[in-house]
């Protein structure tokens, strides 16, 4: 059986990916048929390119796609003009269709992204110096009434719950005189 599949490249702890057509029974990063497109995780956002007519070429003729690939080509929307192929529609409007898509996709960063600690430094940055959003003067005496109330409760229960027990051990007391 012929699938589409990544196939990894790049360098240790660096991954970088290509889409191709290979026999399902060669290795990973073995024997491949064709290279139909190129996958990179690392850039912000993820680079994916496809050759569309080589896609919907290998999936008429039976070449099934791994998950990873199944959603690279939903992202793209190279799996919905497969299907518009499937129920008829014609091979040059769709293909015109994902040269118009690919065009006014953003394009990527060639460099890569960032490691995860100096991510987590950069989250962290932007959250500190996101506006902090003030409570107006009547939400801040509602927030101070709504404690109160609630402080009061807490007394309230507290000076219930006080006599309740100072009574109980006289009462064991006296029964067990």
């Amino acid at each position: 059986m012929v699938r589409i599949r990544l196939r990894r490249v790049g360098r240790k702890k660096q991954p970088s990916y290509r889409i191709v057509v290979a026999d399902s029974r060669s290795p990973r990063d073995g024997r491949y048929i064709e290279i139909i497109g190129f996958y990179n995780p690392r850039t912000e956002p993820a680079t994916m390119t496809i050759k569309e007519d080589r896609a919907l070429h290998w999936l008429s003729v039976g070449a099934q796609p791994s998950e990873a690939v199944r959603r690279i080509l939903n992202k793209l929307g190279t799996w919905g003009r497969y299907e518009r192929l499937m129920k008829g529609e014609g091979l040059d409007a769709l293909l015109a269709e994902a040269e118009a898509e690919a065009a006014a996709r953003e394009p990527v960063s060639p460099k890569t992204s960032l490691s995860a600690g100096q991510k987590a430094v950069r989250k962290a940055a932007a959250l500190a110096t996101k506006p902090v959003v003030e409570e107006t003067a009547e939400e801040a005496e509602e927030i101070e009434e709504a404690e109160e109330a609630e402080e009061v409760e807490e007394v309230a229960e507290a000076a219930d719950e006080t006599p309740e027990t100072a009574e109980e051990p006289a009462e064991e007391a006296e029964e067990a005189e």
